[in-house]
């Protein structure tokens, strides 16, 4: 592949998703700028370039075997418009560096998923989702405008208005229309750095589900932890909005802005096989439940332990041991609500536990014909890979799905079959005729674009 003078190969490595199941080798191009990113594109071999961010996808949608990657992360730019409320940065940006500049200066991401270790061009290509969905959509849905490198190597500026098609196929588009170059997106004003958190258990998981029908229009975030252990599918939901500084007395007045959140633990690099076990998982069910109040209003908690309680743990991954686990996430309409308890009951029946279960509301679609988001639920599970007899139960409830007009998350899915995303993502000819034209070569593709025949 030709390069230019600002994008350097390394050798070939080895690569995966979050969740390290299905790892396949590729070459990584570090770029600098656009040139460095339109050389690549136009210079790509057989088997293609795809943009890479911070890992972040769970299953191969990040990966592509005999490829090149490109590392966008000297993209970095960030350039804060106060008066407007926008940004506009550089696709490299990680939401953690973005945030960093943001919060002390009364701003916060419109959307954020539960992490913030993914770049601005990761989000948008999977169009990620956090605890407001139903009151304000998704990541995508905030964008105005995007620079991309499409696939005859040319800059493009797309924005909802006058390139909606080229736009919306990009959001959610999984890197395969092109390379995110940079974006504008509008920001949320706030006072402080921190959350006003209203937490309750629930019995069981109607009564779970009955509690955030009943009242999640009264915040702008809401998520519940379900007990997968537990037969009932008990809960502890948690509800907040931006706290006013006002609120705030000693150090958090004098500082409502500060936001300097660190990892407090890493977990390291070789972890035998076989810790996360239906015994430790069980038992961390039940202290995790146990330790939840059974109702407490207007708890202050700062922005990371609201939103990315998982950040505190660097590498929590690693945590399942070399064989990985899988994360299973559907949409279901609310028709079909029985399928959050079904799908619980059936991997509890072969003792498939997960420690980080959310649960919560999705409002309304936006345009775009691959965006993960519907009407209705969506529940994510994170089981280990190697428990006897996953495939089999994750395969008869996709079934399930199918017939109940869900879908699964792209960004989480290591393992659809290409049928499955033929009948759940109904517009995706559509999303295949733009991307067809964007990049009419070919040359962007991944293991899950060769995997679901996109």
């Amino acid at each position: 592949m030709t390069t230019s003078p600002l994008a350097r190969r390394s050798g070939e490595r080895l690569v995966s998703g979050w969740g390290r199941t299905t790892p396949s080798a590729a070459t990584i191009v570090t770029v600098d700028d656009a040139d460095a990113v339109t050389a690549a594109v136009r210079g790509a071999g057989r088997r293609g370039v795809l943009a890479r961010g911070l890992g972040r996808s769970y299953g191969d949608a990040a990966q592509s075997g005999g490829g090149s990657l490109l590392d966008l992360g000297r993209l970095a730019t960030i350039d804060l418009d106060t008066a407007g409320a926008t940004v506009t940065t550089g696709a490299g940006v990680s939401l953690d560096t973005l945030l960093r500049v943001l919060v002390p200066a009364g701003f916060f991401v419109p959307v954020t998923p539960g992490t913030r270790m993914v770049s601005v061009g990761g989000a948008i290509a999977a169009d990620v989702h956090g605890k407001n969905h139903h009151r304000d959509g998704t990541f995508g849905s905030h964008v105005l405008r995007m620079t991309v490198v499409d696939g005859r190597g040319e800059v493009v500026v797309l924005d909802p208005v006058t390139t909606p098609d080229r736009f919306w196929a990009t959001v959610g588009g999984m890197g395969l229309t092109g390379v995110i170059l940079d974006a504008t997106f509008d920001l949320i004003p706030i006072s402080s750095s921190l959350i006003s958190v209203d937490t309750e258990r629930g019995t069981d998981l109607d009564d779970v589900m009955d509690r955030m029908v009943a009242r999640d229009d009264e915040y702008r975030y809401t998520v519940a932890w379900v007990d997968t252990a537990h037969p009932s599918g008990r809960g502890v939901l948690t509800r907040g909005d931006h706290a006013p500084a006002d609120w705030l007395s000693g150090s958090a007045a004098r500082d409502p802005l500060g936001f300097a959140p660190k990892p407090l633990a890493t977990v390291p690099p070789l972890v035998p096989g076989g810790l996360v076990n239906p015994l430790t998982l069980r038992a961390f069910c039940e202290a995790w439940y146990r330790k939840a109040p059974r109702h407490r209003v207007g708890e202050l908690q700062p922005l990371g332990t609201f939103f990315h309680p998982l950040d505190f743990l660097r590498d929590w991954n690693r945590g399942y041991g070399p064989g990985g686990f899988v994360q299973y996430q559907i949409a279901v309409p609310d028709g079909a609500a029985d399928l959050v308890r079904l799908t619980l009951d059936r991997l509890r029946s072969i003792r498939a536990f997960s420690a980080v279960t959310v649960l919560k509301r999705f409002g309304a679609a936006n345009p775009a014909p691959l965006s993960f988001p519907q009407p209705g639920w969506t529940l994510a599970v994170d089981v280990p890979a190697g428990v006897d007899g996953l495939a089999q139960v994750l395969d008869s409830l996709d079934e399930r799905v199918v017939a109940a007009g869900g879908r699964l998350y792209l960004a989480k899915d290591s393992r659809m079959s290409p049928e499955m995303m033929a009948a759940t993502y109904p517009r995706l000819a559509e999303w295949q005729r733009v991307r067809d034209d964007m990049d009419p070569h070919g040359v962007f593709t991944s293991d899950l674009a060769r995997r679901l025949s996109l």
